[in-house]
């Protein structure tokens, strides 16, 4: 089996969105890849970002944000606790990294994930034994 990858929000909504069509087929693609293989894994906090986007940018009906996050939360979803929290705080302020996205590293890490898929990160970045890839950069 494949080694577990973090997949941040942008993944999901890039996946819904008609508007940018290259990145909705690439991030389409990487999630049925990861799917397939079972070494998906999201948090919380992405499937919050997630309904917020799809309801406020997407256009999406409450109702239908609802139903992907109900398919998303079938994937590994990652437990922080307040632990958590405030080992994310050291990310945080020693590499400048936003809260959020130092809370999706923490998640990420915790999992045991080797590589982190987001565009909000630096791509090539390592975090540990974490590996930030964009995956609207690359081939994935």
């Amino acid at each position: 089996m494949s080694e577990p990858v973090f997949i941040d929000t942008n993944v999901l909504v890039y996946a819904n969105n008609a508007n940018d069509l290259r990145k909705r087929e690439q991030a389409q693609e990487l999630l049925q890849r990861v799917i397939t293989e079972g070494t998906a894994w999201i948090s919380l906090q992405v499937l919050q970002e997630f309904f917020v986007v799809a309801t406020r940018k997407l256009g999406m009906d409450a109702a239908a944000a609802r139903r992907h996050v109900e398919l998303y939360a079938s994937l590994n979803v990652a437990k922080l606790d307040p632990a958590d929290l405030l080992a994310a705080i050291d990310p945080h302020s020693a590499h400048g990294f936003s809260i959020w996205d130092a809370l999706i590293v923490r998640a990420a890490l915790i999992s045991g994930c080797r590589r982190l898929y987001t565009e909000d990160l630096q791509p090539g970045r390592r975090i540990g034994a974490l590996e930030v890839v964009n995956p609207f950069a690359t081939t994935v």
